[in-house]
C-alpha cells in the first residue's frame, strides 16, 4: 500500500492534500488540482519513492543547529534558473512524504513546522522565549488579550490593515504605557524599538509618534536600517545584517551622541528598492544621493534589528522595547509587503532568505535582547510583558 503511495503521483497528491488540510488552515482555500501544480514544482525527478526519510530526532537536531541554516545558498542556480535551495527542498520532500507513508504524524509536523501557501515550503517553528527571558521579565505577561492573530492563519499574505486590527488591544496597551513612562521620566528620552523584519515596528513607532504629537512633545525618529552598507557589498564579504560590521557604525555612534546632546544630525538613507546606501563604505555622500536630516527633540525614536545589542549603543537608550511577532505571520506581511508592494525581491532569493535567516536572526539578535529589554510586546500571543522594575513604575502610577 505504501509503495502504491508514493508510485502513483495522482493518489500521493490527494493523500498530502488531505493531509495538510490538518497542519495549515488556508490549503483549505485551494482546490486539489491548485494544490497540484504547487506540487509539481517540488515533486523529486526521480519520483517520491526516491526520498529517504529521516527519523523525527534527526530532524529535530537538524532545523535547531545554526550550521544548517548558515550553509543555505540565497542564490544556488540550475542553468539560468534560481532555485530553492537544495537543503530546504530537500527537507520539504521528507515531511511531505513522511506525512504521505505516516511515518511524521500532523501533530509533530505542526508542533516543529509552519507551512507557508504562498511559498509552498515548510519553516521552522521558532521558540523565542527562554528561562533566562521570562525570568527577566517576571514570568508571566503584564497584560494579555484574545489571540486575534489566529483568525489570520489561513491568509496568504496580511495587508498592515488586517495585522493592526488583529493587534488593536495589545498595542493600545502598548501605547497608553509607554506614554506613562515617559512622562514620569520627564525631558528628552530616546526609545529604542527593536524587531523583526515584517514585525510591525515601523508601523507602531509611526503611531507613538502621532501619539506624543498630540500630547504636545516633539518628536523624531532614528532608523538603524538607513546606517546599513550596500548589499551586494555586505553579501559579497559574508557580512549578515547582524552586528556593526553591517553599519556605517562609527557614523551611528556619533548622530546618536549628538542628536542627545540636543544638535541636528545628517544620517545616511538607505534605498530597500536598490539596496544601497546614500554613503560610501568611509562614510561620505554618494553624489547624486541625499541624506536624512533629523533635528532634536522631546522623544528620539531608534527603530531596528538588533540596538540593545550594540554595546557602545545601548547605555544611550532610555526605554528598550522589543516588538515581536511570530515567524509565519511576518511571513504573510512580507509577502504582502515586500513582494506585491515593494516588488523587493526575486521569488527563490526571497524564499531562501528568509528559511535562513528567520532562525540565525532570532538566535543572535532576539532571543538575546528578549533577555534585556524593558519591554516586550508578542503581538501574536497578544501579551505584554515587562521587567519588575517597569511593572512596579506603572502600577503605582495606576
Amino acid at each position: 500500500m505504501t509503495n502504491y503511495l508514493l508510485t502513483d503521483p495522482q493518489t500521493f497528491s490527494k493523500v498530502l492534500f488531505e493531509k495538510m488540510k490538518q497542519i495549515q488552515p488556508g490549503i483549505a482555500d485551494l482546490e486539489w488540482y491548485e494544490f497540484q501544480y504547487c506540487l509539481d514544482n517540488v515533486t523529486p525527478k526521480e519520483g517520491w519513492e526516491s526520498v529517504v526519510i529521516e527519523p523525527e530526532k534527526y530532524i529535530e537536531a537538524m532545523v535547531n543547529d545554526s550550521q544548517f541554516y548558515t550553509s543555505i545558498q540565497l542564490r544556488p542556480y540550475q542553468g539560468n534558473r534560481m532555485v530553492m535551495d537544495e537543503k530546504i527542498l530537500r527537507l520539504l520532500q521528507m515531511l511531505f512524504t513522511g506525512l504521505v507513508t505516516e511515518q511524521y504524524t500532523s501533530e509533530w509536523v505542526t508542533r516543529h513546522f509552519t507551512f507557508d501557501v504562498r511559498g509552498f515550503y515548510f519553516i521552522h517553528r521558532t521558540e523565542y522565549f527562554t528561562d533566562k527571558s521570562r525570568v527577566h521579565l517576571g514570568g508571566k505577561p503584564f497584560r494579555q488579550f484574545d489571540e486575534k492573530q489566529k483568525n489570520l492563519e489561513h491568509q496568504q499574505g496580511i495587508s498592515y490593515k488586517a495585522f493592526k486590527t488583529a493587534n488593536a488591544e495589545v498595542d493600545e496597551c502598548f501605547l497608553d504605557l509607554i506614554q506613562k513612562l515617559t512622562d514620569r521620566r520627564g525631558g528628552s528620552s530616546m526609545i529604542a524599538i527593536a524587531g523583526q523584519t515584517a514585525a510591525g515596528k515601523t508601523e507602531i513607532t509611526a503611531r507613538l509618534c502621532e501619539a506624543f504629537t498630540q500630547a504636545g512633545k516633539e518628536i523624531t525618529s532614528i532608523e538603524m536600517d538607513n546606517f546599513f552598507t550596500d548589499r551586494d557589498y555586505r553579501e559579497a564579504k559574508g557580512i549578515d545584517s547582524l552586528g556593526k560590521e553591517a553599519l556605517h557604525y562609527e557614523l551611528l555612534q556619533q548622530c546618536l551622541k549628538d542628536i542627545c546632546q540636543g544638535k541636528k544630525i545628517t544620517t545616511p538613507r538607505y534605498n530597500f528598492i536598490q539596496a544601497t546606501s546614500s554613503h560610501t563604505l568611509d562614510g561620505n555622500l554618494k553624489e547624486g544621493c541625499i541624506p536624512v536630516e533629523i533635528e532634536p527633540a522631546d522623544i528620539i525614536f531608534m527603530e531596528g534589528n538588533f540596538p540593545f545589542l550594540l554595546t557602545e549603543i545601548a547605555p544611550l537608550i532610555n526605554i528598550k522595547v522589543l516588538y515581536l511577532t511570530a515567524d509565519d505571520i511576518r511571513l504573510k506581511r512580507k509577502w504582502k509587503r515586500d513582494m506585491d508592494y515593494r516588488k523587493k525581491y526575486e521569488l527563490m532569493y526571497f524564499l531562501n532568505r528568509y528559511f535562513r535567516e528567520q532562525y540565525l536572526m532570532a538566535e543572535q539578535a532576539y532571543i538575546p535582547q528578549m533577555e534585556i529589554c524593558d519591554v516586550l510586546v508578542d503581538t501574536t500571543h497578544a501579551a505584554i510583558w515587562v521587567t519588575p522594575e517597569i511593572a512596579r513604575i506603572v502600577e503605582k502610577m495606576e
